[in-house]
């Protein structure tokens, strides 16, 4: 992992580094970025679709009424 710092002059060149930085990319890592941020989008519209589930039966015990 590359951890070096970079001060940038302007927010442009900030945007020309990011699309080098994508450029530099085999199009298979791009296409999976791509897939995997569609994935959390969706995950973060409609979180309920991808809820854990209970894996066993709820059994509903009777009770006395009060």
């Amino acid at each position: 992992m590359d951890k070096t710092i970079t001060i940038y002059d302007s927010p442009e060149s900030v945007k020309a580094a990011e699309l080098r930085e994508w450029q530099a990319l085999p199009p298979y890592q791009r296409l999976q970025a791509v897939s995997d941020l569609t994935r959390d989008l969706y995950r973060m519209k409609e979180p309920e679709r991808d809820v854990r589930r209970i894996q066993r039966t709820l059994v509903c015990l009777p009770r006395e009424e009060r």
